[in-house]
């Protein structure tokens, strides 16, 4: 998955570095870019002895957000849980220093695995499907069972109000975002459809979960799971930008969205992103229902989100639209990492569009009960 570098960085000087701060790593190294992450550029580094390192770092130039691109935040989580039984690669340092490659970056384990940009696993038997999910339920609950302050990460984040915070974070976010003017067409990107509508009825703490206060992934999902290569196991979590602490359900959420997708069918724009193989119908062998991974996450972290999964699901599709919409924005300026970046930030709208739908439903079942939202 690594090629041609599209964002070059200055290797005699990574080099240099590399030779005072990582001894590990045996110089010289050739560096390729990886095609996948969208926000934070991502390189494999080959050293001399053909050992293979990755490097995370921030865009360059000046940032649209001071708050994404949380390099630092990265090396610390993967860095803290390396002592826990969550599968993490090794994290070997963090430079802050942008005299050396113009911007901070760390460098971490290369996981010779199996990374599945397609949450049904195609091409593997039946069983092993099972199995892959179940781990993949399996890690996300063990991770949501390790308390802060075991691994010293009690000051990681704020243990209440978590929503209203990631609300408040995105609604900073999505302002300066919006107002991103594309290099070449000199269109800006533009707000995201039914915004405030969707913030309001997310900040109403009638419909709120309660807190938790566990560390939170941030993003994690099926392509943020590196697979062992013969084996139906994962062997580490990536792209840790977005974790905290907060509320457990925003990742289960996340994870499940390919379910959400399917069980609600989606306005044509978002057909895109349905996978076929989640539909009810599709009957695809060994991929275990929804109810069936909640009753697996439930087994392990001890709590049942069945009650608050509908506005999960909510707060997860309008979340991954500021998230397009930063893409989107990204592209306009010419930061993006990704080469499919222009047609991911495309999906801006899709996905509030698909939100909105949610939260019509939702209010349309209360209303059916006699609530009023």
């Amino acid at each position: 998955m690594a090629g041609a570098v599209r964002q070059p960085i200055d290797v005699p000087s990574l080099s240099s570095y590399i030779a005072k701060q990582v001894p590990d790593i045996q110089l010289p190294i050739s560096v390729k870019q990886f095609g996948y992450g969208q926000s934070n550029p991502t390189y494999q580094l080959t050293a001399a002895d053909e050992k293979k390192y990755v490097l995370r770092k921030k865009p360059p130039g000046k940032l649209l957000s001071r708050t994404a691109h949380r390099i630092d935040r990265e090396f610390r989580i993967i860095h803290a849980l390396e002592a826990t039984d969550v599968p993490v690669p090794k994290a070997y340092c963090l430079c802050e220093d942008t005299a050396v490659i113009d911007s901070a970056f760390y460098i971490m384990e290369f996981l010779d695995g199996r990374i599945f940009e397609d949450a049904s696993f195609p091409g593997v038997a039946a069983e092993e499907r099972t199995d892959m999910w179940h781990d993949a339920i399996q890690t996300l609950a063990k991770f949501h069972r390790v308390v802060p302050s075991s691994i010293k990460m009690e000051s990681f984040g704020k243990p209440s109000a978590f929503y209203n915070r990631q609300i408040k974070t995105f609604s900073t976010i999505s302002a300066s975002q919006a107002q991103a003017v594309d290099l070449e067409t000199r269109v800006p990107v533009g707000n995201i459809p039914h915004y405030d509508d969707t913030v309001a009825f997310l900040q109403d703490p009638r419909t709120q979960p309660r807190d938790r206060g566990t560390l939170v992934h941030g993003d994690y999902k099926i392509d943020n799971l590196v697979y062992h290569k013969t084996e139906p196991r994962v062997i580490g979590i990536i792209d840790w930008e977005m974790s905290t602490i907060g509320h457990p359900l925003s990742d289960l959420s996340n994870l499940l969205t390919p379910y959400c997708f399917a069980v609600n069918p989606p306005n044509s724009a978002m057909s895109v992103r349905t996978n076929p193989a989640f539909s009810p119908s599709a009957n695809t062998p060994g991929l275990p229902s929804r109810s069936k991974c909640i009753k697996w996450y439930a087994e392990v972290a001890g709590w049942d989100p069945t009650p608050e999964l509908d506005w999960g699901d909510t707060f997860a599709t309008f979340r991954n639209s500021v998230i397009m919409q930063g893409i989107a924005a990204r592209y306009a300026v010419r930061q993006a990492s990704s080469a499919q970046a222009k047609e991911i930030g495309d999906l801006m709208g899709p996905y509030s569009e698909f939100s909105w739908g949610l939260i019509k439903r939702m209010k349309e079942k209360e209303g059916r009960k006699g609530a009023k939202l």
